[in-house]
Parts: C-alpha cells; structure tokens; sequence
C-alpha cells in the first residue's frame, strides 16, 4: 500500500457525497416535491452509511496500535469525525425541512399537519381512521424498569412514551409502540378545503389518538418522541456455496434486525433523562446519540404525495428509441449486424427484455446464460428466463445471493428459478459476482453463434428508469468467444486469465488498468498527447489512486468523474496538478462506469461493472468491454463531453471538500442530463 500520498478519507469522503444529495434538496431551481424526495434518500443513504460503514468502524476501533499503523488511520478519531459531520448535516436537513420546504409547501396550498393542528372536523375524520385502519395494528409494549428493556427492530420508528402522574411522578409509566409504516401508507390526504390541501402522517395521526391506546390509566399527561435504532448490518455467514448457504444466509438474515446498536436518532425535544434512560438500556456508544427531529425513516418521504400542480415534480422524460434498433423486428437480426447501445435510462430496457423473451421463443436459441445482482420486485426479466426454460431452453443464471439488502429477494427468486428449471449457481465462494452480462447461444447454419449484452448496471427494469447506465448488445465473436469461457469458469467456479479483449476481476482487472494508465505514461514522457478519462461510483482504491497521482507527474492529463466515494485529492502540487474532479447530482443516479484512454489518438474506450476500489478490482468478479464499433464508441464519448461540461448539477471534488458548484468559462449552460437526453433525442 503506497505511503504519503494526498487522500481523503473514504468515510469524510462517502459524507461528502451524502452533502451534495442534500445541497439538492436545497436548491430552489428542483421542483419542491423532487427536493422533498431528496431529503428521504438523504436519510436513507445515512441509514446503509451507519448499518454498515459505522458497524465496520466500530469493529475496527477495538484494534490494538499496531493494527491500526496498519491500517492507516485511527477508526475511533473517523467515528468522532463522521459523528460531528452528521450532526451538522442533520441540523441542515432539519432547517430545510422545518424551515423551507413546510413555507414552501404552504406557497403552494398545501400544508403539512402534526396532531396539535387538526380542527374539529378534521380531528374527526382523523379519529374515524386511526380506529378503522391503524388501531388494530398497534401493539403497545408497556416497560417494567427492573425487566429488561424490549428488542428494537433494525431502522423501525418507535414512540417513546411517558404517562405522566404529577402528582405522583414515581407511578408515572413508560411505553414504547413501533409505528406501522409503509411508504406511501405513512401518508394521509385529508379532505379539501376552500382550495387548500391537507396532509398528515401517520405518527401524527397515533399522536393525536394515544388517549385511545393508554385509556385503561391513570395519568395527567402524555409525553411521545419519536425514536430509530440502527443496527450493524453486516453478515457472518457460512462460506459453503450450497444449499446449507443459503439456509445459513436466512439465518444471519434474521439475526441482522438484531445487531449491535450503531445510531439512535432521537426527537431533540425528548427530555434528557429520557435520553440516558435509552442509552444505558440500549448500550450504546455516545458516537452513536444523534438528535433528530420529530420524524425518522425519512426514507418514506420518496412517496410523499403531490397533492398539488405536476410542476411540483420534474417534467416527463419519455423513453427515446435506439436509433436503428426496433422491437418490432428480431433483435438477433440486427444485432448481427451492428453492435448498439443502449443508454439508460434516456432509452429504454425494453431493448433488454425484448432480447430475453425472443431468445426464451425462438427455436434455434439452445442456452441463455446471464449474471444477476439486483432485481426488480416482480422481474420481466426472471419472467423471460422461467419462460425460456419452459420452452426447453438451458439457462444458466448466476444469482448473487450475498447483494447486500438483496439478499432476501434474492432467495426468493433462486426458489422460483430453480422450481422452473433454471440451473442456478449461487455465486463463488468469497467473491461476489457483480458483472451484468448475458450471453445467448444460437445455432444457425449448422454451427453456433453468440449474441450477448454487456452493461454497467443491473439487469432490473425499475432501476432502468432512475439510473445513467450503459447496455451493449453485441454479435462481436471476439467479445463472445472470451464471454463463452468466463461462463464456463462461473459454472465451474474457475478463474481464468488471458482475456484479450475482457477486463475481468479478480485476476486480471488491477493488472490492464495499470497497463493502460502506464501506456499513457509512456506516451506523456515522449511528447504525445496522454490522457485519462474515467467515471464511475467510488475511486477509493490506494494503488490505483498513487498510480494516477504517477501519471499526472508524468504529464498525462486526467479528468475523472465521480458520483459517491473518492479519495484522490486534485490540485495538489507534486501529486496532482493536472487532475480535475467532478461529480454530477441530479435527477437520474449516474452509475455507468466508462473509462478512455488517449492510445496515441486512436482513443480506447471500455464500459465495465467494476468502481475502482479493491473489492471490486481483487474480490468480486467483475467484466470490463471495450466499445469495438465506431458509431457506439462516437456515442459515448459524445456523451462523457457533455458531463464533462457540466456547469450546472456538477460540483468540484477538491482538497477544501466544500462541495463546491463547478463554473466554466463557456457562457453557455451545460446540465448534462438535459443535454444528453436531447443529443440522444435528435441524434442522427
């Protein structure tokens, strides 16, 4: 691992990005119901942060001095660190909702309201529905102080409450009732009045009805706060790949609503002796007390209700077609003799779905063998794979069953395969497989032909829609030739090298990408023009990141863009001059991984599955491509250019960390997305 070199901290780093999701909910020019939304995946990219980064830190803090020389930096100054930012942040998240987005919501008619707002007529349609829909659903837990303390779920939202005796405070009670929520169910649209339009949330509705559930007491007052435990998320699992795995992985599954307490988010409000009557009971480190406000699983604000005008939300993007590409003809026919490529989610996976089910029909396809990862709820895709086994196809599908969060899904669906007559390998011992290819056998002319389709994202029709990714379909036999033989490896959990054209982890990924940025080296140091371009997720890998910082000092010029995670640090001098780092936050996830090199003025390009970080170079398997066709190759650097140009959703990544809004001398306004979806719109 190189020593002194300039770096951010992975996890300052992670923060940094969960900033510019929120710098969106800020930014008055998103429409207002799009920046509420922001705020909830704000709040649940802080719920996966704590789940597993936090846990992996907690973990690491208990390691002797040494351990830690090793490995780099001191994980309990990281804890105090993330704790501090995350403070911060949430006094920004609480202001902007508090104090922005309810005023702006009224602007517009509509308002927001708790339980202390409801008049009489509307505090009755509240009551006729708390006793109709929600009643039944509450199981209040009453707290014996000398019992021990009840078992709180993994990121469920709970009221704390306090019945109050002033008269007597010893006989006061304590209680806790888990909210039942439900995405769009947290929300209730009461009726219309005089043209404004009401909404309140189920935690107010509970609020105002607590007299109904604790009615068998005695008290003076009610006191509730609103409380969210986050749990360590991680899983220790039996390493067999079999079917003892996944009774294993079931198992862990089931403990991980049970581990260790990483974060109490707390209405702020509570009382502070309520707050060390919850610390103590639940154990938890001080690193791990943040206060919040009256409402937790934000998450579910993703489906807040837009009671009000659609420019409250972003405009439509319908999908656009692939130029030259029908669905009304055999994809396999014009694939033949082209290769096209599909940019999500500006055009549409149906291209996708269209090659699976007439491979699943067609009479002269005899095997689909496709990598999976991520899946949507009720998959078209697992649909056309069931459908193709029926039809006497063999299909192999390798199902990660260890996607994080997915993993239960996952299961599901290797049930459902396999009951269908799919043969499902489960993944490879140790390494996930994260590559997104599928390859298609088809017999014509008395011999065997490959058609497949490469990507950078998951083969998962609802993320198509929200995420920037990648999708090549290919008749290129060079290409299907080495995907022929990485197939075979899966089967046989193999891993083989010497792929001339593929880029695959974990033998060979770290090893080209060297090559090819020590190319540009070489050609920098003699005079050529050298450059690298590449975007993807994260850049978190060390070596790679020293590698870059030798390239810049060899002259090659390096522009990257990066979504989340990234350690390098621009502007430095001596390290990192001529490298210039963007990240572009905006309606769509940018996920498509792309990296270019120079190569002397015939420019190399290739799509992969894998960010730069040393899990995805050494410990999964992955699948980089490189775009042979010229047209396709035209197209995606057309593409990097305007993100490139961005001066409108792009920020900086810089060594201040500040998230700052990136200005370019062009007088012009560049946001990428727009911009894409118009070049690919009117594109000839």
């Amino acid at each position: 691992m190189p020593k002194n070199i300039p770096l951010i901290n992975r996890e300052i780093s992670w923060l940094s990005f969960n900033d510019r999701v929120l710098q969106e909910a800020a930014d008055k020019t998103v429409p207002l119901i799009e920046r509420i939304r922001f705020l909830a995946i704000f709040s649940s990219n802080l719920d996966e942060f704590y789940r597993v980064r936090v846990a992996t830190l907690n973990r690491l803090s208990s390691l002797n001095t040494k351990a830690k020389e090793l490995l780099g930096f001191n994980p309990r100054k990281t804890l105090n660190e993330i704790k501090n930012i995350v403070v911060q942040q949430e006094h920004r998240f609480n202001y902007l909702y508090r104090d922005v987005i309810l005023k702006e919501l009224e602007q517009q008619k509509i308002f927001i309201l708790n339980e202390q707002q409801l008049n009489v007529s509307r505090g009755l349609y509240v009551k006729n529905y708390f006793r109709e829909k929600v009643l039944s659903t509450l199981v209040p837990v009453m707290i014996d102080k000398n019992e021990p303390f009840p078992e709180l779920k993994d990121r469920a939202i709970y009221f704390f409450v306090r019945l109050v005796q002033h008269k007597n405070l010893e006989k006061s009670r304590l209680a806790l009732i888990e909210i039942p929520t439900d995405g769009s169910n947290r929300f209730l649209v009461l009726p219309e009045s005089n043209k404004l339009k009401f909404i309140t949330l189920i935690d107010d509705i509970i609020r105002y009805c607590l007299d109904e559930i604790f009615f068998i007491f005695k008290y003076d007052q009610i006191e509730s706060y609103s409380i969210q435990l986050t749990r360590d998320a991680e899983l220790n699992l039996d390493k067999h790949v079999s079917d003892k795995f996944i009774e294993a992985l079931t198992k862990s599954l089931n403990k991980r609503s049970k581990g260790r307490p990483m974060r109490l988010l707390y209405d702020k409000d509570m009382p502070l002796d309520m707050v060390n009557y919850l610390v103590d009971k639940l154990d938890l480190n001080t690193d791990g007390l943040i206060p919040g406000n009256r409402y937790h699983n934000f998450k579910d604000f993703i489906s807040f209700p837009n009671v009000g005008d659609e420019n409250l939300e972003y405009l439509p993007m319908p999908s656009l077609p692939v130029q030259g590409l029908s669905i009304m003809s055999s994809i396999f026919a014009q694939i033949a003799k082209r290769d096209y490529l599909i940019n999500l989610p500006y055009q549409s996976f149906d291209y996708i779905i269209h090659f699976l089910r007439e491979a699943a029909i067609d009479p002269k396809v005899k095997e689909i063998s496709i990598t999976l990862y991520r899946l949507a709820e009720n998959s078209r895709v697992i649909h056309a794979l069931i459908n193709a086994a029926k039809n006497g196809k063999k299909v192999y599908c390798f199902l990660e069953l260890k996607a994080r969060f997915d993993e239960q899904a996952n299961i599901y669906w290797t049930n459902r395969l396999e009951e269908e007559g799919v043969i499902v390998n489960y993944g490879i011992l140790d390494y996930k497989v994260h590559s997104k290819i599928c390859l298609v056998k088809r017999h014509e002319r008395g011999k065997d032909i490959y058609y497949s389709n490469l990507a950078t994202g998951n083969f998962n029709e609802k993320t198509a829609k929200l995420y920037g990714d990648h999708s090549l379909f290919t008749a290129n036999p060079e290409i299907n030739s080495e995907l022929v033989k990485l197939f075979e490896g899966l089967r046989t959990q193999t891993f083989y090298k010497g792929y001339k054209h593929l880029i695959v982890s974990p033998l060979e990924s770290r090893q080209k990408l060297n090559s090819l940025i020590n190319h540009e080296i070489k050609n920098a140091k003699v005079g050529k023009n050298a450059y690298i371009i590449l975007k993807m997720n994260s850049l978190t890998d060390e070596d790679v990141i020293a590698k870059l910082y030798e390239a810049n000092n060899a002259g090659v010029s390096i522009k990257l863009i990066i979504r989340g995670m990234c350690c390098i640090v621009p502007g430095v001098v001596g390290f990192s001059e001529r490298i210039e780092v963007i990240s572009i936050i905006d309606r769509f996830l940018e996920h498509a991984r792309v990296w270019i090199f120079a190569n002397s003025g015939e420019e190399k390009v290739y799509l992969t599955s894998a960010d730069i970080m040393a899990r995805n170079l050494d410990h999964r398997v992955e699948v980089g491509f490189p775009i042979l066709d010229q047209e396709v190759k035209l197209e995606i650097l057309k593409i990097i250019d305007i993100q490139l140009k961005d001066n409108s959703k792009a920020r900086e990544i810089n060594k201040l960390n500040n998230n700052r809004y990136r200005k370019t001398k062009s007088k012009v306004s560049v946001r990428a997305q727009t911009d894409i979806y118009h070049y690919l719109k009117y594109k000839k």
